[in-house]
């Protein structure tokens, strides 16, 4: 896959994300969480990506071992964000951490935040 039909495939992944947020009631006049994934079996290249996250201002959580159904080992990290639902701004994100995980040859695995209820007046 091309990293332009990548980022195509993510695009569409945000846009039905935040559709569904969108449509199940999430309040939108609130900031919600936003917690994007990046994997990958060497740990150097996933600290290094980590930090160049952090340096483009995601809040960047510790790494996790993760040992997969297969036995093998994969390292991953959140880069997290406030952001509101908005598409534009998530597909900038997209893009920045598409371009960290190509540089350190990294996975990128998307993103979730947590549905906020509206306050019942």
């Amino acid at each position: 896959m091309s990293q332009l039909e990548e980022k195509q495939e993510w695009y569409e992944f945000n846009q039905e994300t935040v559709d569904a947020l969108k449509e199940d009631g999430s309040d939108e006049s609130q900031p919600h969480t936003i917690e994007y994934h990046l994997a990958g079996e060497d740990f150097d290249k996933l600290e290094k990506a980590a930090v160049d996250a952090f340096k483009a201002g995601f809040e960047v959580g510790d790494a996790e071992e993760l040992i997969l159904d297969d036995g093998g080992t994969i390292f991953c990290f959140d880069a997290v964000v406030e952001r509101m639902l908005d598409l534009d701004k998530i597909n900038e994100d997209t893009d920045t951490l598409l371009k960290i995980a190509d540089k350190h040859q990294v996975h990128f695995d998307g993103w979730g935040t947590y549905f906020i209820e509206k306050p019942v007046n």
